[in-house]
């Protein structure tokens, strides 16, 4: 299965690559031809042929018949045709301009279908990529985007919809919350992961991480030595989830632990199976560097690592050297 989702992302690397042809319209073409041709394309799934046309249509006939239609069908192409950035764009730019449009509710709830398949893009769709440990940007401006929706136009037939996207929106929020905080755990930054672990508890109340996050603030302030409040925790995780996996026969079992990385993750620097959300402060650049360096230093065979001693007790490296910086390793000395 591995070695078909890489053969899947060179092909669409490969189409995306040869499709990026600008798209020439008929200058001759009358409005009414062109919204036709529009109409069909759509009709036919040719969705960056209808978006240039649709686009035609605008700029050439500004105050024509089609011309609001042509806007509004827009969002829909770029939508369809995988261009999210384009396509909130477009809603926000209608929204603006026909704030009283019959339609404007069907613009929202594009916008808000945008940012939801933001990051969930055609790789997304055969990968198994885990989303509630991606950055959460996308999802938090879907659900404020279905909010504004459903707010303004509660008897909009977009509207169920919306809400049950929204509740879906707000589980992966707060597992994405739980995830950084076992993140904090690992790394032994019990306050911080205790906080995480109070977020969920206190804002996504009704999500199944709720749970999660009272058994964070368990474990948190047991390390912390903060017995009062763990015992607090402990009850509440008790009295309302009493089959968590963190409860054996009633009693709290720490589950932080350090995660071994598949070969897939490191193969793809973590891009599929990451287990790491970024920490505050931290880039994705710097993590990358010292992965690389720690994948190199595992690689070196045992006969070649420092106080290594041979059959005949002999040391294959000089301990007496001094020892040469991580950088300076991954760099070939380059950099001292």
């Amino acid at each position: 299965m591995h070695v078909k989702h890489l053969l899947l992302i060179a092909i669409l690397v490969l189409t995306a690559a040869c499709g990026s042809k600008e798209i020439k319209v008929d200058e001759s073409l009358s409005e009414t031809e062109l919204y036709q041709q529009a109409q069909i394309d759509l009709k036919n799934k040719n969705y960056s042929h209808a978006s240039s046309k649709l686009k035609a249509l605008e700029s050439r006939y500004p105050f024509g018949q089609y011309a609001e239609q042509a806007q509004l069908e827009l969002i829909y192409a770029y939508y369809k045709n995988q261009e999210p950035e384009a396509a909130r764009s477009a809603a926000d730019r209608f929204i603006r301009l026909h704030p009283q449009h019959p339609n404007v509710d069907y613009a929202y709830y594009l916008k808000g279908l945008s940012s939801f398949d933001r990051d969930r893009g055609i790789l997304a769709r055969f990968l198994p990529l885990d989303m509630t440990k991606r950055d959460p940007g996308a999802a938090r401006d879907s659900f404020n985007e279905f909010a504004q929706l459903t707010s303004r136009y509660p008897n909009s037939p977009y509207a169920p919809d919306a809400k049950a996207r929204m509740i879906y929106l707000r589980n992966l929020l707060a597992s994405y919350e739980i995830h950084v905080a076992h993140y904090y755990l690992r790394r032994q930054a019990y306050v911080a992961a205790a906080n995480r672990g109070r977020y969920v508890v206190e804002n996504f109340q009704g999500t199944p991480s709720v749970g999660d996050g009272l058994a964070i603030m368990v474990e948190a302030y047991q390390q912390l030595g903060l017995d009062d409040l763990a015992g607090t925790s402990l009850q509440t995780l008790k009295l309302n989830y009493p089959d968590h996996p963190s409860l054996e026969d009633g009693q709290f079992v720490p589950r932080a632990s350090t995660h071994k990385r598949t070969w897939l993750a490191r193969a793809t620097l973590r891009l599929i199976e990451n287990d790491t959300p970024l920490p505050p402060g931290e880039t994705r650049a710097a993590q990358d560097m010292r992965r690389q360096y720690e994948d190199a230093v595992e690689a070196i065979p045992p006969e070649l690592q420092p106080g290594y001693k041979g059959k005949k007790g002999k040391t294959a490296i000089n301990d007496d050297e001094p020892r040469r910086s991580w950088l300076n390793r991954l760099t070939f000395g380059l950099f001292d």
